[in-house]
């Protein structure tokens, strides 16, 4: 019993060594420094002071300083130095000013080219890049030519009217009427009308004297 006892303890140990193995290496090793003084990026003194902070805890530290944005980024070799100088140094005084420390996110990138897209649903781009496997094109369907309706309105004549649809109680009744023509139209006075519209005759232009030169 007393070795069992033993190897799990051992065992749980084991297990928490690697819990907290695993939660260290997940933190980033840098750490960004937001609304700093202004005064970092013009006075070289004020500079270092604000330098020897930070290498107290890592003295291979690095720092990169955005001017635009009042930020710094402090790179240290591990990511425990990094949690310890955040938790130490964050929302302290430097130089009358509040300092905010927030760890920096790192992103892994495993290829430095950027990846096409998975062609999966390539085919929804119109146009469309290229069709997925397997695709044919469907054949277009014979369109319907109702041949007896053809038929009957080859017969009509003008005035005629054929109706398609007999009407019930409930629905009306579909009826085709042909239009009449325009050469076989029987508008005798409106013909009259339009003859004698009169023409308009475009205005002359002035004739056009040059001044006499002296």
């Amino acid at each position: 019993m007393q070795q069992e006892t033993a190897a799990r303890q051992q065992t749980e140990e084991a297990g928490d060594s690697k819990m907290v193995d695993v939660h260290f290496t997940d933190l980033p090793n840098a750490l960004i420094a937001c609304k700093v003084d202004e005064n970092i990026f013009t006075d070289r003194q004020c500079k270092a002071g604000f330098e020897a902070l930070f290498r107290s805890f890592d003295r291979d530290a690095t720092f990169q300083f955005f001017k635009s944005f009042r930020r710094v980024r402090i790179n240290f070799s591990d990511a425990v130095t990094a949690a310890e100088a955040r938790v130490t140094l964050h929302k302290s005084d430097f130089n009358g000013k509040e300092m905010r420390l927030y760890f920096a996110q790192s992103l892994h990138i495993g290829n430095s080219r950027l990846e096409p897209p998975k062609p999966d649903k390539q085919f929804l781009i119109s146009p469309p890049a290229s069709p997925p496997v397997g695709w044919e094109q469907a054949k277009d369907a014979t369109p319907a030519i109702n041949y007896d309706l053809l038929c009957a309105i080859a017969k009509l004549g003008p005035g005629d009217k054929y109706e398609l649809h007999a009407g019930t109680p409930t629905t009306p009744s579909v009826v085709v009427h042909v239009c009449e023509s325009e050469h076989e139209s029987s508008g005798g006075e409106d013909e009259e009308q339009r003859r004698a519209r009169p023409r308009i005759v475009q205005t002359r232009r002035p004739e056009y004297t040059p001044p006499p030169l002296h």
